[in-house]
């Protein structure tokens, strides 16, 4: 199977022995940060440093033109990626026989909430998550849609994987998150994922509902679930919730800001590139889930894109709902963590792309060869060999 692992431009520049140690993996692709949101990450083989502050999300290569005048623009990186981190990477990576793709953050970006607080989502009860830019806003959408453009078509890249494109929610980690005190399950997080936004207020009137009910009917909905008294059945405890019909109108609205949102994207990404450039989405087969795996359909972004990369860290069961609509040049890529520390099992790797090809599964993509440790490479390079 076809193996790609994700890298950032840090793990490889200043480093001279990075490129060949990542070839010396066994796998064929980096998919390499070209736009990310802020992190702090290891890196436990640089000569030079150990950690990794990115203090807000970034671009690692220099903009172009089409963003002067404009309000909503990307940050460039400070000092951990500076310049074209992002070329400078990805020439030394190719140097070693590796295809290039990028990766694309896009709809998570904390400082553009912080900077432009109306450009984010706003929960029933009036919160802002400045970490999740709402994907209905025309001008977010715009932004968004150049992002992904710009920050795909590398010089030199092969292809790009889209991640966050889509609606985010609740579901980050904040520097130090205290959020895990109430499990809310799928449909409580739904519920705090629905946008109050003018936009959004607009667009719930559009399919037949008053905004300020459908907030007093969340804020109801959500009451047992602050008190532990928690029902967790996904989409049906959120039908029951709210009521079918307006649990469906609220559907309708962010399905079809989503679908669009993705459909011209993966437009603006394949105006740009050359021919044969590879366009994959980080996806999950459930419309309503939010996050850095976007909630898709699956029949839908199957014809949209060329593939999707399809989380697996907890089984390879999202898998079977892509491969379902897969065509033969279908990507169909399982995204297994390899990192012990953070909960990946680089031992059982040959056994989990196992199980995955059995599901459907055309290729891997590992996380993450800058985090893991000298033994989970280890173990990745048996698996592989």
């Amino acid at each position: 199977m076809r193996t790609s692992t994700f890298v950032y431009p840090w793990d490889v520049n200043g480093d001279p022995g990075a490129p060949h140690r990542v070839a010396a993996l066994g796998v064929h692709q980096v998919t390499l940060a070209s736009a990310y949101h802020s992190t702090r990450a290891l890196t436990p083989r640089h000569p030079h440093r150990r950690i990794v502050t990115a203090e807000h999300a970034a671009v690692y290569y220099p903009t172009d033109d089409r963003w002067a005048g404009r309000r909503l623009r990307p940050y460039p990186a400070g000092d951990w990626a500076p310049g074209d981190a992002f070329g400078e990477a990805a020439e030394a990576l190719r140097g070693a026989g590796l295809d290039v793709h990028t990766w694309v953050i896009l709809a998570h970006n904390s400082r553009l909430g912080a900077e432009h607080p109306d450009t984010s989502v706003v929960n029933a009860y009036g919160d802002r998550y400045p970490w999740a830019p709402c994907i209905a806003q025309p001008a977010t959408r715009a932004y968004l849609t150049d992002l992904a453009a710009e920050a795909a078509v590398r010089p030199g890249a092969a292809g790009t994987e889209l991640e966050s494109l889509g609606w985010y929610g609740l579901q980050h980690l904040h520097a130090h998150d205290k959020t895990a005190g109430v499990g809310l399950g799928d449909a409580g997080q739904y519920l705090m994922a629905l946008c109050f936004c003018p936009t959004c207020r607009t667009g719930y009137g559009e399919q037949g509902l008053d905004a300020d009910e459908l907030a007093t009917a969340v804020r109801d909905a959500l009451e047992p679930l602050w008190r532990g008294a928690a029902d967790d059945a996904g989409w049906p405890t959120v039908e029951k919730l709210l009521g079918e019909p307006v649990a469906a109108a609220t559907r309708a609205w962010r399905d079809g800001r989503a679908r669009t949102l993705q459909e011209a994207a993966v437009a603006a990404v394949r105006a740009a590139a050359p021919e044969g450039f590879q366009v994959l989405l980080h996806a999950d087969p459930v419309t309503y889930h939010c996050g850095a795996n976007a909630g898709v359909d699956p029949a839908h972004v199957l014809s949209v894109a060329d593939g999707v990369v399809v989380p697996c860290a907890g089984g390879t069961a999202l898998l079977a709902p892509f491969a379902e609509h897969a065509r033969p040049a279908t990507v169909l890529a399982a995204n297994l963590t390899v990192v012990s520390g953070m909960g990946g099992s680089p031992g059982t790797l040959a056994a989990d792309a196992a199980r995955a090809r059995e599901l459907g599964a055309t290729e891997l993509r590992l996380y993450h060869a800058g985090l893991a440790s000298d033994g989970d490479l280890a173990a990745v390079r048996e698996a592989l060999r």
